[in-house]
């Protein structure tokens, strides 16, 4: 297998509904394409301690997790029947209610699709060094328990 070049993942701030939109639309003249699964993470505004959470500042060792990302999408690709494969990550500061993680799968048929979009959220939450610290009303802040 050819390995596929290394995309830069990390966007600073929120990843908005239009960069979304926009990279969805550029897939509509891959015609070997049948299916596609996206997942969108979002920044809530959980309460912790009677305080809620307006905002994570995200910060990563970012070489070694630009590595970590794209070992999990070769991984990938070598395991399922993908057509391609897109992740963005935000660093900086991401308010509650905005996406901050954005994963694109494409492939011929649904099941590598669904299949491959869970394992590659699950490998990014569990292997890629990205810390998140919750930002509170008070401008208060505690880092981030990834779960």
């Amino acid at each position: 297998m050819t390995e596929k070049k290394k995309h830069k993942v990390f966007r600073q701030g929120a990843i908005t509904a239009n960069f979304i939109a926009e990279s969805i639309a550029k897939h509509s003249g891959k015609t070997n394409i049948g299916a596609h699964d996206i997942f969108l993470g979002q920044v809530r505004n959980d309460l912790i301690e009677n305080k809620t959470v307006v905002a994570i500042d995200y910060s990563a060792y970012e070489e070694m997790a630009e590595q970590k990302f794209h070992e999990i999408r070769e991984a990938a690709f070598s395991k399922y029947n993908l057509v391609c494969m897109h992740i963005y990550h935000s660093i900086g500061i991401v308010k509650a209610g905005e996406i901050c993680l954005f994963v694109f799968v494409s492939s011929k048929h649904r099941t590598d699709a669904f299949d491959a979009c869970r394992e590659i959220v699950e490998q990014i939450k569990a292997q890629v060094p990205i810390w998140g610290k919750e930002i509170f009303e008070d401008e208060s802040h505690v880092w981030k328990i990834n779960n």
